[in-house]
């Protein structure tokens, strides 16, 4: 019914995948499940750097939490514009105008080269944010050491992460999966090798850590660059044209782009203040909350895959003039995302004492034993929200590939902000503990979460123009 339909308004026809019903289930997991192991691969080499370093003390692994918070933290504005390469490569794919395609790419590795030399000058403003929320000296020295070589492999991530933005918004997310692979992998090796001194190299620890971390990174973007330059690749997408700077398409992703930056950077920031505010409280709150933010990772992350499939998707069939396909793929999307939140939350219930027990030291640690029961208490809350989790982000993600950037930066920057206030009155004001502070921000942010889906329901997105023609 709906093939006529489309043809009786002369619409483009949809650029669904191969013989898969437009917009459907089968379709999102053909593009979102690459992209969940791919943002699972991401959350191993996050997960294994901490594990290591859980053996050789507490102290080591929040220094890695802190140290990689405050890294993603002076990377985060330019990595959440550069994300929505996304939905302005899927609405150019979708209105198949595909040598647009490969030009948004370039445009994104020009600013990255472009910002790389401040990024590596800003360090000295993760010091100061350490300082200002009362971060213990022991670690914020190693937070320092950790921060101070991963800020050079900025170059890698931001480049990996537009080119698989790029692989996203053309359907093509296997690539981005293979990349994510090889990258997991050399991650664990070098880190195992370089943390523990292993294979005859020395054991450099948390330097260690942070050289693995960049290896690995290189090694999925070098990867993804090699199958960008492909013979295939560069016919359908005209790539041998599109190493130019292309001042109309640049504006359109700095426009549509910069709420996205602006979101993921205010919400790195407020996670920050978070993280910060648990660990100002000693050390045994700081690992009972590094332990749980983990596991929350865990769980987080992968949605993420969903929500680059619905954004692609949602932009995709906008871009060929067909809503309601795009509006069926946001509903896909919530599906596949309510089923994996419903496992999590079996997970968090069931298996809270295995999942703290995971971190446990080598040999006999004060600290961590006083903090065990804490992050049990502390998990077992993470499965109120994980159906909070799903919710917001199909919806953050419908938003973001309608053109609705603003929007959703708002709602996502507002919620992450408010919990940040009442975790600071909580904690400094009222001082009633961890686990008051814990329970305050799951039900803040389960309460909350509804926000995008109204605005979503509002329609505004469907009358949003990101491309011209």
């Amino acid at each position: 019914m709906f093939r006529k339909s489309a043809a009786k308004q002369n619409l483009a026809p949809a650029p669904s995948q191969g013989s898969l019903p437009p917009g459907g289930i089968s379709e999102m997991i053909k593009i979102s499940l690459p992209m969940v192991v791919s943002f699972a691969c991401d959350t191993v080499m996050i997960f294994t750097d901490r594990l290591f370093l859980a053996k050789l003390g507490p102290m080591y692994m929040n220094a890695s939490m802190g140290g990689g918070i405050s890294y993603f933290l002076l990377i985060a504005f330019f990595l959440g514009m550069i994300g929505y390469v996304t939905a302005l490569t899927a609405q150019y794919f979708g209105a198949q105008q595909k040598d647009k395609c490969s030009q948004v790419l370039i445009q994104a590795m020009i600013i990255i080269v472009a910002v790389y030399p401040l990024l590596i000058m800003s360090r000295p403003l993760a010091d100061l944010l350490s300082q200002f929320f009362g971060v213990p000296f022991e670690q914020a020295v190693l937070q320092k050491k950790y921060l101070d070589i991963l800020i050079y492999g900025a170059i890698f991530s931001l480049g990996r992460h537009a080119l698989s933005c790029f692989f996203s918004g053309v359907g093509q997310t296997r690539h981005v999966m293979a990349a994510s692979l090889l990258a997991m992998g050399v991650n664990v090796a070098a880190n195992y090798c370089l943390v523990f001194g292993k294979c005859g190299l020395p054991a450099l620890g948390i330097r260690g850590a942070a050289i693995g971390t960049i290896i690995a990174s290189a090694s999925g973007f070098l990867y993804l660059v090699i199958i960008f330059l492909s013979r295939k690749n560069v016919a359908e997408f005209v790539v041998a044209r599109s190493f130019v700077f292309k001042r109309d398409v640049m504006m359109r992703l700095i426009r549509f782009g910069y709420p996205s930056g602006l979101e993921f950077a205010l919400n790195i920031l407020a996670f920050s203040a978070m993280i910060f505010l648990f660990h100002s409280e000693g050390p045994v709150s700081a690992t009972a909350a590094t332990i749980v933010f983990n596991w929350d990772m865990v769980t987080f992350i992968p949605l993420l895959g969903i929500e680059v499939g619905v954004t692609s998707m949602v932009g995709r069939y906008k871009g060929a003039g067909q809503l309601p396909i795009a509006q069926e793929a946001v509903r896909s999307a919530f599906k596949l995302g309510l089923l994996y939140a419903l496992l999590m939350l079996v997970t968090f219930v069931a298996l809270p004492e295995i999942l703290v027990s995971v971190f446990r030291p080598d040999g006999v640690n004060d600290v961590f034993a006083l903090a065990q029961p804490l992050a049990v208490s502390m998990i077992r809350w993470i499965a109120f929200y994980v159906l909070a989790e799903a919710l917001l982000i199909v919806f953050i993600g419908a938003l973001r590939g309608g053109g609705d950037t603003f929007a959703a930066m708002t709602i996502s920057v507002g919620i992450h902000w408010i919990i940040v206030a009442l975790l600071y009155v909580v904690l400094k004001h009222l001082h009633l503990g961890t686990v008051a502070a814990w329970i305050t921000l799951v039900l803040t942010f389960t309460g909350l979460s509804i926000l995008p889906y109204l605005r979503y329901r509002q329609g505004a997105w469907k009358n949003i123009k990101v491309i011209e023609g």
